[in-house]
């Protein structure tokens, strides 16, 4: 008996951690989790938190004086941003992926500059490309919409600058990568038992939080690890949505992200419908220069450095040390960023916040949101199989 529950987990454990999920299979659980957060309490987004890392900084080293300053460890958005890091670093050790990877010093730089721009973007367009772009276009904002159309030509630009990069000066990044403390194969390292003790400590954390009367804090951090292993195990990303249409043709992820946010956006619309949310929750006043602005800049930063607000943040769990480097110029430009914006009063200058159903009516607004989805998935998908905009086809 004990042999063959063994073996039950072992299968169980292999279908888990040895294989990746499917990427179509990961877009409705982000959808699904996704919503079921936003009922709880608000939508994802990595940047607020991201900013609250930021500003906890700074304001230890004196530079920044915030006295409503809620600590990291009690802030929703630090939380789910902490959550998505643990459970990014769970699976990679209970899938045996986990590696301290440090690249040449030049892609050190790229993932430094890339998270300074996220940050600033993200500040510009009220959020990253999870809040900004895919939680505000599912609460039928139109600064997600706006915001889309910047991360695309950011990505593009990104690209070519790439490519320029590579022809005229490949020394840039060139240099011998190195990888430390990676497992020597299945049945031989202590990783998945590291992962499984550390799984245990996260689901125990809740009931620490529940017990100092901080009972909402704990879900966020559960929510976040759900975020994190979804997106290790089935390497989902947004970056290579917006991204490889441009450079390798492929469509696959482009194809998933659409399929999230119709699903996503139809679990917010009928909490927004049916009153259970407010309608205005989430729709942010950067229809214009903001979104579009920011956009760009967050689509160049993210390219660059090979992951977005939440990519780079479970890549840093998995022990990517250029993602280490995106997520702290993340959270500093961040931070730097809003003190600016705030100083210079321009926060309520970026743009409008316009709700679409309030413009277009319920119906107008869910097809229009259908079909730029629709459409994005569907020129990808042309341009897979044409290789008309693919710069490595």
């Amino acid at each position: 008996m004990l042999v063959r529950m063994k073996g039950l987990f072992a299968a169980q454990h292999d279908a888990m951690f040895r294989r990746p999920w499917p990427v179509w299979g990961a877009a409705v659980l982000v959808a699904t989790v996704n919503v079921f957060l936003f009922a709880f309490d608000r939508p994802w987004t990595a940047s607020d938190g991201m900013r609250n890392w930021g500003d906890w900084i700074l304001t230890g080293l004196g530079a920044l004086h915030r006295p409503d300053l809620i600590a990291p460890w009690l802030y929703s958005g630090a939380l789910l941003n902490t959550g998505v890091l643990v459970g990014g670093l769970v699976a990679a050790l209970l899938s045996c992926e986990f590696a301290v990877r440090v690249p040449p010093a030049g892609e050190l730089v790229k993932g430094a500059l890339g998270g300074l721009l996220m940050g600033v973007g993200a500040i510009l367009a009220f959020g990253c490309n999870i809040g900004g772009f895919f939680s505000a276009t599912s609460a039928l904002s139109l600064s997600g919409l706006g915001m889309m159309l910047g991360l695309g030509a950011g990505a593009f630009l990104a690209i070519r600058y790439l490519i320029w990069e590579v022809e005229h000066h490949p020394s840039w990044s060139s240099g011998r990568a190195r990888v430390f403390g990676a497992a020597r194969g299945p049945g031989r390292s202590r990783q998945p038992l590291v992962g499984g003790l550390l799984l245990l400590l996260l689901l125990l954390l809740p009931f620490v939080y529940s017990r100092a009367g901080y009972v909402a804090q704990g879900i966020f951090l559960l929510f976040g690890a759900a975020f994190g292993v979804i997106f290790q195990r089935s390497r989902f990303c947004l970056v290579r949505a917006f991204r490889e249409p441009f450079m390798t043709g492929d469509a696959e992820h482009t194809r998933a992200a659409a399929l999230a946010l119709t699903l996503s956006m139809l679990g917010f619309a009928i909490l927004k419908f049916t009153d259970l949310k407010d309608r205005s929750e989430w729709v942010f006043a950067a229809a214009g220069a903001g979104g579009l602005a920011g956009g760009l800049l967050f689509g160049i930063g993210m390219t660059l450095a090979g992951g977005c607000g939440a990519g780079s943040i479970w890549r840093a769990g998995e022990g990517q040390v250029k993602l280490w480097a995106a997520v702290a110029c993340f959270a500093l430009g961040a931070s730097l960023a809003r003190l600016a914006l705030t100083q210079t009063e321009l926060t309520g200058k970026l743009g409008v916040a316009v709700f679409l159903p309030a413009v277009l009516g319920w119906a107008g607004a869910l097809m229009l949101i259908v079909a730029v989805m629709a459409a994005w998935a569907v020129a990808a998908t042309w341009n897979e199989q044409s290789g008309k905009f693919s710069a490595l086809v």
